[in-house]
């Protein structure tokens, strides 16, 4: 028989899952308490929900929504990255705390991730998490629109500043002559 605490409990990762862009597995064994709360302030920090679940409550939640490409990734210690707003977030999170926190340490890892309705090996993983942020793509794209703007205003100030330079020298060398 169910318990009913683990209905309830497949029922909030169901509403927790629904809906994401991204959904990270983590393979976190290896690092400690203060390393995993590093870990958890961080993935709030990119507002990003991040768990620990039995790997078969999350799995019953996982098919209930239509996403069995993960079960054969459902084994050992699995945390979980959710976002609902960014599909890179997850990724960059990991990957970010692998580098400045654990170092050379080969953990955490990615385990899979389901990005947009994808599945993505542990590579893919990798390079998206290298891709900038979508405020420094905005950024950037709104800095290559403006450049042009940039430049013409440049380009028009200084032909006016020559023309007061001009107009200055016809002045002063009119009052020398005097």
């Amino acid at each position: 028989m169910v318990q009913q605490y683990k209905v309830d409990k497949v029922q909030n990762l169901v509403e927790r899952l629904r809906g994401a862009k991204a959904i990270v597995l983590v393979d976190y064994k290896g690092i400690n308490i203060e390393q995993v709360n590093e870990l958890r302030n961080r993935f709030r920090a990119d507002k990003v929900d991040y768990m620990v679940q039995k790997n078969t409550l999350l799995k019953i939640a996982l098919n209930e929504l239509g996403i069995t490409e993960l079960d054969d990734y459902l084994k050992g210690p699995t945390g979980v990255a959710i976002c609902l707003d960014d599909e890179v977030s997850p990724a960059r999170v990991v990957a970010k705390f692998k580098k400045e926190i654990m170092g050379d340490a080969g953990f955490p890892s990615f385990k899979v991730g389901y990005v947009a309705g994808h599945v993505f090996g542990i590579e893919e993983l990798s390079s998206l998490a290298t891709l900038p942020t979508r405020d420094e793509i905005l950024a950037q794209v709104v800095g290559g629109m403006a450049a042009p703007i940039t430049g013409f205003l440049a380009v028009n100030l200084g032909i006016i500043r020559k023309f007061f330079y001009a107009i200055d020298a016809i002045k002063d060398k009119q009052a020398d002559a005097s």
